[in-house]
């Protein structure tokens, strides 16, 4: 019995690489996993290259992170950009967290002309602290993704709002300390707030400086000046912007239609006698024009109304030319 194309044992006579794959487009969920697992890779050697290489290969360079959560003191909200962004994934390990990663349950998709909108109401960050005790972190929030609509899939903006966290301590590690009450208060403390590490706070207050500090950095970084000659010089434009009168808008010209010179002659001559009007006619250019290739044979009628009334009380009348060019009123 001959093998078909649906038996599993079956071996094509072109090789296995006559086999077309079938195209398919990366789920934006499919990144976040990637996300996770290039954190997992992450070594105790990763210096600033390593933590801006991540950034790029997932966030725009225009990207934005915002932390939005509930502290003791009220409510708290942090937004940096994308040069401090591979900083805030950092802090997270240096405060003692050996793994970070995400989970995303029932999140809902969203398709715009340029980007991918993934909501997802039920997000988990979850930490593994190894110090100052080995504790697991889940901090449950919202999480917002906004990805651009193309091969890279970055993300372009990101908002985590966090509600509530949970900080889960091993059996095993009450059972061993259970006849020490020191150590048994210690580990009913939290170690983190709001399943943010103190590192990581520090550097989200920092944030609220370094970020508005951004352009003095650029500047100093692309012109080579001093701090002071930076400030001033953003403080002198900014100060030109503010001052600086708006620009009116130009309304659109209206093109208005002239009339012929004959015409207007003709019209400004019927107000006077007939003696002055004559002689008017003969100094117009219009009455110098060749008429003969653009009117027939004969006399044409040309009609022309005037607010000035003529020789009889009429507000319209007619000019009339002959063969010859010369102009002939009609009343």
């Amino acid at each position: 019995m001959s093998s078909t194309p649906h038996d599993p044992f079956y071996s094509s006579p072109f090789g296995p690489f006559y086999r077309r794959h079938t195209p398919y487009m990366i789920q934006p969920e499919y990144r976040v996993y990637e996300m996770n697992k290039r954190l997992q890779s992450r070594t105790e050697d990763s210096d600033n290259l390593w933590w801006d290489a991540f950034a790029t290969e997932f966030f725009e360079d225009d990207a934005t992170l915002t932390l939005s959560f509930c502290l003791e003191d009220g409510p708290k909200r942090y937004t940096i950009g994308r040069t401090l962004i591979p900083r805030y994934f950092s802090t997270v390990f240096e405060g003692g967290v050996t793994d970070l990663y995400y989970i995303l349950k029932h999140s809902k998709e969203s398709y715009h002309n340029s980007s991918i909108t993934v909501d997802c109401d039920q997000c988990a960050m979850v930490t593994q602290h190894g110090k100052p005790m080995f504790t697991k972190v889940c901090t449950e929030g919202r999480l917002i993704l906004e990805f651009t609509f193309d091969d890279l899939m970055r993300i372009k903006t990101w908002h985590f709002t966090i509600r509530q966290y949970r900080e889960l301590v091993p059996r095993s590690i009450l059972a061993m300390h259970a006849q020490d009450p020191q150590v048994l208060d210690q580990l009913s403390k939290n170690i983190t707030r709001m399943g943010l590490t103190n590192f990581t706070l520090n550097y989200l207050r920092l944030c609220v400086i370094l970020e508005p500090m951004q352009e003095l950095m650029s500047r100093h970084k692309t012109y080579n000046l001093s701090p002071r000659d930076c400030l001033k010089t953003c403080l002198f434009q900014k100060w030109q912007r503010m001052v600086a009168p708006p620009e009116p808008t130009r309304q659109p010209t209206t093109k208005r239609r002239k009339r012929k010179n004959s015409t207007s002659s003709t019209s400004n001559s019927s107000a006077g006698n007939n003696a002055n009007s004559t002689s008017s006619k003969k100094k117009t250019p219009a009455a110098n024009l060749s008429l003969s290739s653009q009117v027939p044979q004969g006399l044409g009628a040309i009609p022309n109304c005037s607010l000035n009334p003529g020789r009889d009380g009429d507000l319209c009348h007619s000019t009339a030319v002959t063969p010859s060019g010369q102009f002939k009123e009609k009343h």
